[in-house]
């Protein structure tokens, strides 16, 4: 079966234990980082279907790998995620925009 995913790192350690062999490649930073931006979209897709916490977690760790091959580390995302609650707030009241009209 072809994959031609990102992948986490025990992934082929599993895959050897369940009697299968794979290949697998090493991408320099630069390939992977674009690779993660395709899984991304793929986790958030399996997150949409299924709503798993699971799922959400897989999100989670790809946006961290993400912030530190683009040079940023959870730490400094954090701020930048406070930043942005603090300046334009969160989603805690569950508001949805239905349109505009210029007064």
């Amino acid at each position: 079966m072809v994959y031609n995913k990102a992948i986490r790192d025990k992934i082929p350690e599993i895959i050897k234990k369940s009697g299968f062999d794979c290949n697998v490649q090493k991408l320099p930073d630069d390939e992977f980082l674009k690779k993660l931006e395709e899984k991304l979209f793929e986790e958030v897709s399996e997150y949409g279907e299924s709503k798993s916490f699971e799922e959400l977690a897989d999100i989670l760790e790809v946006v961290f790998q993400i912030a530190k091959l683009s040079g940023i580390s959870k730490e400094k995302l954090e701020e930048i995620r406070i930043k942005k609650n603090n300046e334009r707030g969160g989603f805690n009241q569950n508001l949805f925009l239905i349109d505009t009209d210029k007064q």
